[in-house]
């Protein structure tokens, strides 16, 4: 069997991938073009990708590929209906990133909502060296006891946030953009309710024919002066030029994203232009990566990969 990691570097090069020289030949090219593709794939079994595109294009060469294994939750990247007509099995992984993302969701809302930079900046500029009193509360933070924190997108990630959030004593509601009846346990509402009434709103919903730019002009201009917006979903759910009026006009408070309309950041995001304001904090889409998550990740694909083949 031979097993080709298209783009082995999106999953970092810290991890033991040697469970895979087990199943059979390995070889891993750190990052995969789709002029790469064709002959990269050529003589392969199984190929393991994370954001390469996999459809007729890229793989028609594959006279002998039997399995394609993505290396995240999302398949967006992968023509199956062109899958099915070759019978090409592929495999996805969910789970594996539900307690990394939730640790980045509540980093996130701290880091905003206690103003963390600018108390961060005041001890590291020695203002508080021999300073008048022995406590600086110049800039306001409240409690997230008893806030309300809306969730939009109620999977395993958005349920996770919903428990830790009601152990601070937040009140939680959420709203399913493609209309799934309600969960039992928690308090599911109207779009136009969560943004209106929401106190901090994360976001952890796919990316569909429901959710994409979904957060448009209208949307944030209902929420509230003081809200917290996160998105920890996918970056095409938010108009991003919305998000960048809403910061501008103090549509809201504060906005913190893992995730961007493109990746890595374009030159030309509106974003840019609010790279230094305190109110909006951007990582590099690594919420879901923390060590044991993509350790997790590694062990569920070469499981993957050897059940497959058992089964053939």
């Amino acid at each position: 069997m031979k097993i080709v990691f298209l783009d082995a570097k999106t999953i970092g090069e810290d991890l033991d991938l040697s469970p895979f020289d087990k199943l059979g030949e390995v070889i891993k090219y750190p990052f995969s073009s789709a002029k790469d593709v064709p002959e990269r794939v050529r003589d392969a079994d199984v190929v393991i990708l994370n954001k390469v595109q996999i459809n007729e294009q890229t793989i028609h060469t594959a006279g002998q590929l039997k399995l394609v294994c993505v290396t995240a939750t999302g398949t967006n990247n992968l023509d199956k209906k062109y899958l099915e007509e070759r019978g090409i099995a592929w495999r996805n992984v969910a789970g594996y990133s539900t307690q990394s993302v939730a640790q980045h969701t509540f980093a996130m809302l701290f880091y905003l909502l206690e103003k963390l930079p600018y108390y961060d900046q005041y001890v590291k500029s020695r203002r508080y060296v021999n300073d008048t009193f022995f406590t600086h509360f110049e800039q306001v933070f409240h409690q997230l006891n008893s806030m309300t924190w809306g969730i939009i997108g109620l999977g395993s990630i958005g349920r996770r946030v919903a428990d830790i959030a009601r152990m601070f004593g937040a009140r939680v509601i959420y709203c399913s953009p493609s209309g799934a009846p309600p969960q039992p346990g928690y308090d599911q509402v109207s779009f136009h309710d969560l943004l209106a009434s929401s106190d901090i709103i994360s976001v952890h919903a796919p990316l569909n024919k429901f959710t994409e730019n979904l957060l448009d002009e209208q949307a944030f201009r209902q929420m509230r002066p003081h809200t917290i917006f996160l998105n920890l979903g996918r970056g095409q759910i938010v108009a991003e030029d919305a998000l960048a009026a809403a910061l501008k006009h103090h549509w809201i408070a504060a906005a913190g994203l893992d995730v961007l309309a493109v990746e890595p950041m374009s030159e030309d995001s509106p974003l840019l232009d609010l790279i230094d304001n305190p109110n909006l904090f951007i990582t590099p889409h690594i919420g879901w990566a923390s060590i044991e998550a993509r350790t997790q990740l590694i062990s569920i694909i070469a499981g993957q990969i050897s059940d497959f083949f058992s089964q053939i």
